[in-house]
């Protein structure tokens, strides 16, 4: 595999994107503005915004905005955030509500400085959600709580209906891309849930120098801890003070990581040039077959 970094991502077709427009994007914005709320979306420079926020669709970012990690590819502010707003989980039900989500997906900011890391906010939120949408599935794409398996089960006991937890990157590359994260603890926190009968999600991004023997790797270890959805998208550099793109996959070379990691276990795995976490994430979670399809009555698709 080389890893000669390219001219620009605009030499790839695959890559481009319809800038944000629409009444539904326009609502979406004014909605988040209205109820003074984070989307993951907005704060990490999602290339697919435009898309998702026009079928009324956005992934939730709770704890605030400012993360007390320094990952060299996440466009999120890193800082000291001060304060929690305990108001927060009601206000994103009320917006799950007025979106119809039939699969809502939330994430959030890291916050090392609390000493649960914010796992109550979390249970707090989830609670509030399903409490307001009956109908409505919970996907929890969480931090690692600094391995806290106390704040895990606070989280899991609010009852997620998906527990994500991403691995990013392969495991020589944690010290450059995720220096405060560990390999071994992201996989135990999938573990720890699927344990407890929880299906669980992992997402991985490649192009900042890792080897395709290393991808193959880190697939098969999630396999190992029966990690059921996987999504592998393109890193793209949020700005020049972010890691650098050292390669662009093509489609097929998605297509055939795709290839190699269905025949693994995995119930359902999304690969491709833009995937990001929770993109097409409704999709994913009715192709496992974990779930029934619920019927419900706004036809709003989830991120």
């Amino acid at each position: 595999m080389e890893s000669q970094p390219p001219p620009s991502k605009r030499h790839y077709p695959w890559l481009k994107v319809k800038l944000p427009q629409g009444d539904n994007y326009f609502e979406l914005k004014q909605l988040v503005r209205d109820q003074r709320l984070h989307t993951v979306c907005e704060s990490a420079s999602c290339p697919n915004i435009g898309e998702c926020w026009n079928q009324r669709t956005a992934t939730f970012m709770i704890l605030g905005d400012i993360c007390t990690r320094s990952c060299g590819f996440c466009d999120v502010r890193t800082g000291r955030p001060t304060g929690l707003d305990r108001d927060e989980p009601r206000r994103v039900g009320e917006a799950v509500k007025t979106l119809g989500l039939k699969h809502a997906v939330i994430t959030s900011v890291n916050r090392d400085e609390l000493s649960d890391g914010g796992a109550e906010v979390w249970a707090e939120t989830i609670r509030q959600v399903k409490a307001r949408n009956p109908a409505c599935t919970v996907e929890a794409l969480i931090p690692d709580f600094e391995g806290s398996e106390e704040a895990l089960a606070i989280v899991l006991e609010a009852k997620p209906d998906i527990l994500a937890h991403n691995t990013e990157t392969v495991p020589r590359l944690y010290r450059t891309v995720r220096p405060q994260a560990k390999y071994p603890r992201s996989l135990e926190v999938l573990q720890r849930a699927k344990r407890q009968g929880f299906i669980t999600k992992s997402g991985l991004m490649v192009g900042l120098g890792e080897e395709w023997e290393e991808l193959r790797q880190v697939i098969q270890d999630l396999a190992h801890v029966r990690c059921d959805i996987l999504t592998i998208g393109q890193y793209l550099q949020p700005s020049r003070r972010h890691l650098p793109v050292l390669r662009f996959y093509t489609p097929e070379e998605f297509r055939q990581l795709r290839a190699e990691a269905l025949p693994m276990g995995f119930r359902h795995v999304e690969a491709g040039p833009l995937v990001r976490s929770s993109y097409h994430a409704s999709e994913q979670k009715t192709s496992t077959g974990l779930f029934q399809t619920v019927d419900h009555p706004s036809s709003a698709q989830s991120p």
